[in-house]
């Protein structure tokens, strides 16, 4: 992750991507974290704003099981856009 990237936050319980995010500074690597080793400031573009209404991890041409051993995973465009699109589409938006 990097600066200005646009990324889909996921919430693994619910197995659903909720808010399009934008990371805003360089990212921080925090020393002796067992786990989440690296954090970054983002901002939030959009987001559903209730969990029970987000689309599940599906809409992004993701399955849940290729997130089981990651906090986060590379998106193509295509499932970036279809990812932004159900979490417009939930959250009422066009955005």
């Amino acid at each position: 992750m990097q600066r200005c990237d646009r990324a889909l936050c996921y919430a693994s319980v619910w197995q659903c991507v909720f808010a399009v995010v934008e990371v805003t500074g360089d990212p921080e690597n925090v020393p002796g974290r067992e786990h989440w080793g690296w954090r970054f400031p983002i901002r939030c573009v959009l987001a559903v704003p209730d969990l029970a209404e987000a689309p599940p991890v599906e809409a992004a041409g993701v399955f849940p099981k290729s997130l089981g051993r990651h906090s986060y995973i590379r998106l193509t465009a295509e499932q970036f856009e279809l990812g932004r699109a159900a979490i417009a589409a939930s959250a009422g938006s066009e955005a």
